[in-house]
């Protein structure tokens, strides 16, 4: 079944029914804007109770309000890693245990790497590597008793290809699909599933931003994109509806790349 929706200009919008979605909570970082919102919009549209969690209370509370009554807020950063245990606790005393975790939130640098410090390589590497481990593993200890739940990881074509002036988010990502299969593997025996998409390059405000101020690069991304053309953020969600719905029931440990062939493009 699906139903016609209206994407905020996103060319995908129809939005396939998943019926056992529905009621489940799905927590979503970074959920606020970009391809967080796009997949929390999905998981509302298919009648998920979503939680988005993030740093910036007023696009949080904008998006509440854009996708209905079913979505929760809670403002908070995912580096404050002591207090991913009470964040979790939280949520499952206010709506209930998550049965869908989507790791989203990160961030990235464009520098030289001659000229990246320390502190700002290991900022990148607490945000997207070290946080994404805590969150997941709180989370997974509460789906333990359940014998079932889903962690989905947001990886990127960085961590397959040598990207210059990216050193901090490459080594990231990298370690976000080599953590994946760790986990996938090490969580399986609790009925637990663990999997990672890939996007390729998407058309957000923020790859626009950087490919229009770039037209050489852009050139080359569409070049080598056998489709020709930027991906839609709902092809992130709904790649993402798949791997969290029964119908990918006998899928853990693969890293999807969702980027119209341009990983295997020449």
């Amino acid at each position: 079944m699906t139903k016609s929706i209206d994407n905020n200009g996103d060319n995908g919008a129809m939005e396939t029914r998943y019926a056992d979605l529905k009621d489940k909570i799905v927590l979503v970082t970074g959920g606020a804007s970009g391809l967080g919102y796009a997949i929390a919009k999905a998981f509302a549209l298919n009648r998920s109770t979503v939680v988005i969690a993030g740093r910036d209370e007023a696009k949080l509370k904008a998006a509440k309000k854009a996708l209905g009554r079913k979505v929760h807020c809670i403002p908070f950063d995912v580096n404050d890693l002591d207090r991913l245990p009470s964040l979790v606790h939280k949520i499952e005393r206010s709506i209930g245990g998550v049965d869908v975790l989507v790791n989203n939130a990160g961030i990235n640098l464009k520098k030289d790497a001659f000229h990246v410090t320390n502190e700002e390589y290991q900022k990148i590497i607490q945000t997207n590597q070290t946080a994404v481990f805590a969150l997941s593993r709180e989370v997974a200890k509460t789906m333990v008793g359940r014998g079932t739940g889903n962690i989905i990881m947001i990886s990127s074509m960085a961590s397959r290809y040598g990207i210059p002036k990216v050193i901090g988010y490459t080594a990231s990502k990298a370690a976000v699909e080599g953590m994946t299969r760790a986990l996938a593997v090490e969580l399986a025996t609790y009925g637990i599933r663990v999997n990672c998409i890939a996007p390729g390059f998407i058309k957000t405000d923020m790859s626009s931003r950087a490919l229009d101020d770039d037209p050489e690069r852009k050139r080359k991304v569409l070049a080598r994109t056998p489709m020709g053309t930027l991906g839609e953020p709902s092809d992130i969600a709904h790649a993402a509806l798949f791997l969290a719905s029964t119908q990918s029931k006998f899928v853990t440990g693969i890293v999807l790349p969702v980027d119209g062939g341009n990983s295997i493009g020449f």
